[in-house]
């Protein structure tokens, strides 16, 4: 017997639940490390099941046995059907999984359900819309680093290129660029060896430096300038008649809205749920058919 729902939003920087019980009376949430499949199978279930153990703790609950539990997830790399489907077959025994891109389970959280479009920028970035007869529609979304514009990963980037340029004396030094430089390192050489072992991760967490600077620095600025027409891309590209709502979500979301052309700040609401309860919605449904 199913006694308790499990949504989870799993992605390259973290991962997190939401813990429900049967009747979907949300209870505690837990985080963990990342679970985007690109980490690897064995890796993500690892991640799910540390945040899940959380959650469960935070609710004073003592965790009952896998199998009755379900479990709705959105996660990254859900693209790569082979992964997906890999991860599916290593259940570890719970009764249900239900498996999803985590911008479908964002889209879901973010409109309860109806129709709306989501712009999710974090480590990545992708662009998703339910329409109101069902279909569905995804903008983006294809990945570090020959994809996911305007995500903090692209950003980091972007900060990498210019320390490079300025290291080179190709433009001039600047406070921007001596803190992106000492995060990477400090030196040249430092860099290069920052630069060989460097994830999607570590390019995104220089996202934070760009924001320090972008009052102060024209690059930094430009930098943002540059994500936020990406974002309108995206927008147009979901919703060409542009009537649906738009929820800016993910950990960047908030601090780009400074950056975002006029026209679109106007299409932009505050998303209602998150991407952990949309995998709550998401293994409802899977549990109804």
């Amino acid at each position: 017997m199913i006694e308790f729902l499990i949504g989870v939003d799993g992605g390259g920087s973290g991962t997190r639940v939401r813990l429900a019980r049967a009747d979907g009376t949300q209870l505690a949430e837990g985080s963990a490390g990342p679970s985007g499949l690109l980490h690897g199978i064995k890796n993500a279930w690892a991640s799910v099941e540390d945040a899940m153990a959380q959650a469960f703790a935070a609710a004073c609950i003592t965790q009952p046995p896998r199998e009755n539990i379900a479990i709705g997830l959105g996660l990254a790399g859900v693209h790569n059907r082979e992964w997906a489907a890999n991860f599916v077959t290593a259940n570890p025994g719970y009764a249900a999984v239900a498996l999803e891109t985590d911008a479908f389970t964002t889209v879901l959280g973010a409109h309860e359900g109806r129709a709306g479009a989501i712009i999710a920028l974090g480590t990545g970035s992708v662009g998703e819309i339910l329409n109101a007869d069902g279909t569905r529609h995804e903008v983006g979304g294809w990945g570090f680093p020959a994809g996911d514009e305007a995500s903090g990963a692209w950003i980091g980037l972007k900060a990498v290129n210019h320390i490079q340029q300025v290291i080179d004396g190709r433009v001039p030094a600047s406070d921007f660029a001596s803190a992106v430089i000492e995060a990477c390192g400090g030196n040249r050489n430092a860099i290069q060896v920052w630069l060989a072992n460097a994830t999607q991760t570590a390019y995104a967490q220089l996202t934070r430096i760009v924001l320090l600077h972008a009052d102060t620095n024209e690059t930094a600025r430009g930098f943002l300038l540059e994500a936020g027409q990406q974002v309108a891309l995206i927008a147009d590209a979901l919703d060409p008649s542009r009537t649906l709502p738009i929820a800016l979500c993910g950990g960047l979301g908030e601090p780009m809205r400074p950056y975002l052309p006029a026209g679109l700040l106007q299409r932009i609401v505050a998303p209602k749920g998150d991407s952990a309860a949309g995998g709550l919605r998401l293994i409802q449904q899977h549990l109804k058919e």
